[in-house]
């Protein structure tokens, strides 16, 4: 384990070092894992974006069956922009048991957990694979692993159960909210302010949307899961912007909000609820004195909520494995939803905690990282001795996930 701790330390240096904020390439590190994976013989898939600016890996090792295991987790970061660090972000500082660093806890100490274990593994005695995810832009919206999925679906043999490392201070959990992201652009009429009644004001009608939402949110915490903190569906608006200056009645205002749901409702109805409020109520009334007057609606990211049963056999085991007594929930989304959507049994658990994570000088401590490493030793060793399909049996996706 010493040597493989140390290794561990090695690779975790080298992963910080690449700046993978979600906005940059992540060519950089994803040709760093792909070496290091060449070295041990093993191939990986590079599943390319459109402009070929980023890219995920997949990797599967051992035998070509069905089943198997597989750990994921994503390669790019949140800003370090406006942040006070006592640390260089992008260089790995290790003092008093902690290792400090952008990502280290969101999520590159388990991605280096992930790839120091592998010179430990005798493949020769998997009867089942391990499989390794690693994706971009989770930060932003879960967008890259939708690509990474879609390889998978197209696999004669796919993983059974999936493992992702998102910071949870080695608890497992089983539940998280769903999200829908939107960005709303209302397009009014300009004219001079002292003719105000001759145009359409959208920052006017962006607030009147604006309220609605707010109501929408009111109503939403009658519906309560307390398994979940907070333990309702929440409506936000995050960002705001509009006009040019006073004294111009303002053609334009654009604001973004998010719906972040419990995973067992569904999250259409009550955004299609928004969208008709708006195009239906708002907009003829706008056309009234410009024609051009439109309230449209993006979508900037979405992805499910995860919600495993606590008899699951998969969260059973890894709750013997890691000491845990009892599963957990959290406030933060992931990509676990997404695998659970694919017929993949999914629980998310890693090193660190989200309390560093997205903050100035995050950190995780070596502790969690020795703990990471034991269990995926543990996982192994069910791979060698075929646990995974004698011990987990296939679900049906609405006994795992539940979402809209």
């Amino acid at each position: 384990m010493n040597e493989t701790h140390t290794r561990t330390l090695t690779i975790l240096q080298s992963l910080i070092g690449f700046d993978t904020t979600s906005r940059a390439s992540n060519l950089a590190l994803i040709d760093f894992v792909c070496d290091y994976l060449a070295t041990q013989q093993i191939t990986a898939e590079c599943i390319f974006n459109t402009d070929q600016s980023k890219a995920n890996i997949l990797v599967c090792i051992g035998p070509q069956v069905a089943g198997g295991i597989m750990l994921s987790g994503h390669t790019d970061v949140v800003p370090v922009d406006g942040q006070r660090w006592s640390y260089p972000p992008f260089t790995l500082t290790t003092e008093q048991g902690r290792h400090y660093g952008r990502g280290t806890a969101d999520m590159k100490g388990f991605l280096a957990c992930m790839l120091a274990i592998l010179p430990d593994i005798d493949r020769a005695r998997l009867q089942r694979p391990l499989w390794l995810a690693f994706s971009y832009d989770e930060e932003v919206g879960c967008l890259g692993v939708h690509s990474l999925l879609e390889s998978l679906a197209q696999r004669e043999v796919k993983p059974e159960i999936c493992l992702v490392g998102e910071p949870t201070s080695m608890q497992p959990v089983n539940g998280h909210k769903g999200k829908v992201a939107l960005r709303c652009n209302v397009i009014g009429h300009a004219c001079h302010s002292a003719y105000a009644p001759q145009g359409v004001n959208a920052i006017n009608y962006a607030t009147d949307v604006i309220q609605f939402i707010m109501q929408r949110d009111r109503q939403l915490a009658s519906t309560v899961n307390l398994a979940f903190d907070p333990p309702f569906s929440t409506l936000h608006v995050g960002t705001l912007c509009g006009g040019e200056a006073l004294n111009i009645v303002p053609n334009h205002c654009q604001f973004d909000m998010e719906l972040r749901y419990l995973p067992d409702q569904s999250p259409e109805p009550l955004i299609d609820e928004i969208k008709n409020y708006a195009r239906s109520t708002l907009v003829p009334v706008m056309r009234q004195r410009s024609r051009e007057s439109d309230i449209q609606f993006t979508s900037l990211a979405a992805y499910p909520g995860l919600f495993i049963e606590e008899s699951n056999p998969w969260l059973q085991q890894l709750l013997r494995w890691t000491e845990h007594s009892i599963p957990h929930t959290v406030a933060f989304g992931s990509e676990a939803g997404l695998f659970a959507q694919q017929g993949i049994t999914t629980v998310v658990c890693g090193p660190g905690s989200m309390a560093q994570g997205h903050k100035p000088d995050e950190y995780v401590e070596d502790d969690q990282i020795r703990q990471c490493l034991t269990l995926l030793g543990k996982i192994t060793e069910a791979l060698y001795a075929n646990q995974p399909t004698e011990s987990v049996a296939p679900h049906n996706i609405d006994e795992t996930v539940r979402q809209g």
